[in-house]
């Protein structure tokens, strides 16, 4: 049995040893590529590509979408090879590839589950006034997968006598897109008779103008994952001015930590290889290596958005502006919001759910704790974030207009 142990501690160093290598070549490569030394970065892809494998490990996986990344920095985008790296996966395999990634992963569950709470306090605080409606204001509603769970929760509080009517406008990228989340949540919510639910939805970059608002009901906004997606700080700011302007009982944050921002080439790359390696190596902790799920979350998921970031040039408008919670925390403050307090319920509904979606555990030695995610209290209780061992991959927090 000890020689057994000895023989597979062997290997984890050995494996270690061979993905601290390719992290090596992945810096050198970026930072030849940094300072238009190509030589040398075509030397070192070139070592990089004989290393690396989309069927390996953790670390030969995300190597493998980086180099690939570098490498299309390195062509023109009018050569046929630029286009053949950077093809994007169909809307349905990009669909696939999210469904998959929500469903074993507890990253976006995490985020949704705990907006979510926060949400229906604020409604529960409210019901004295606000005739048992809810308006929530979604500015990146995407696929809708967030609702779901928040229409059960108040189904759960409704009564045959008094019903709940529960209202979401969506903000989303195309007409078709929005049909279909409308599609999808109306059909879900028909098995719920004591909710009343409607669903509006507008393009992005649609005047608040045109939503319909109605006396007496809450009004939540959902920043969930989308002040990233802002093409600039001005952008941002009016976003933040016309949330404010609507005077909403609730405002939740969630966003992506990081500092990947479109300033330097080199500190972007640093931040990406951090974050993506993480979200990577957790999902060994949700399917095992040859799962055609997990190869599909990876290509079509977390090696597309690899390959975009690493794409992005210096004064790109486009790019996304991933910030540390401290970031976020000052631009609310600065546009008259106030962090609230999360509930100890939004920690034991976190907690649970590493539980439950945690569920592949390969082999282990002995003294080793399963499972590498982790949530983290923020800000004096004012955030949470989940992790993965000590880096933080999202934060969720809740504010106030003042």
């Amino acid at each position: 049995m000890l020689k057994l142990l000895d023989q597979k501690r062997k290997a984890v160093v050995d494996e270690d040893g061979k993905g601290l290598h390719l992290i090596h070549l992945l810096l050198i490569s970026a930072s030849s590529i940094d300072e238009n030394n190509l030589e040398l970065a075509v030397e070192n892809l070139s070592e990089l590509y004989q290393n690396v494998s989309l069927n390996g490990d953790s670390v030969q996986r995300v190597a493998a979408h980086f180099a690939d990344g570098l490498v299309a920095r390195l062509l023109t985008r009018k050569s046929p090879f630029y286009d053949m790296i950077m093809k994007e996966p169909t809307p349905e395999e990009e669909f696939m590839a999210f469904t998959e990634l929500y469903r074993v992963s507890p990253c976006f569950q995490f985020a949704h589950f705990t907006a979510n709470q926060a949400i229906i306090e604020a409604f529960e605080k409210d019901e004295d006034n606000n005739n048992s409606s809810l308006h929530v204001i979604d500015f990146h509603v995407s696929y809708g997968f967030q609702w779901p769970s928040l229409i059960q929760s108040l189904s759960e509080k409704a009564t045959g006598a008094s019903r709940i009517s529960l209202r979401i406008t969506g903000f989303g990228r195309s007409y078709e897109e929005l049909q279909e989340t409308e599609t999808r949540l109306l059909s879900f919510a028909k098995g719920f008779r004591n909710l009343v639910f409607e669903f509006q939805g507008l393009l992005r970059g649609s005047k608040l103008i045109n939503l319909r608002k109605r006396k007496n009901e809450t009004v939540a906004v959902n920043l969930v994952f989308h002040l990233n997606t802002l093409n600039s700080f001005m952008e941002i700011s009016e976003t933040l001015r016309s949330v404010h302007s609507l005077k909403p009982s609730i405002v939740v944050l969630v966003e992506e930590e990081g500092s990947r921002t479109p300033r330097s080439f080199l500190s972007r790359f640093m931040e990406s290889l951090h974050y993506f390696a993480a979200m990577f190596d957790s999902l060994d902790d949700c399917l095992p290596l040859d799962s055609s799920e997990r190869l599909s979350i990876e290509k079509n998921h977390l090696g597309k958005e690899i390959k975009k970031v690493m794409n992005y040039e210096k004064d790109d408008m486009n790019c996304p502006r991933y910030e540390k919670m401290e970031t976020w925390k000052g631009r609310m403050e600065g546009h008259g919001f106030a962090g609230l307090k999360l509930s100890s319920k939004s920690m034991i509904q976190a907690k649970l759910l590493l539980k439950i979606r945690t569920h592949y555990c390969p082999i282990q030695l002995e003294g080793e704790i399963h499972g590498g995610f982790r949530v983290f209290d923020r800000d004096d209780e004012r955030a949470i974030s989940l992790g993965w061992q000590d880096r933080c991959l999202i934060t969720a927090s809740a504010w106030q207009c003042v």
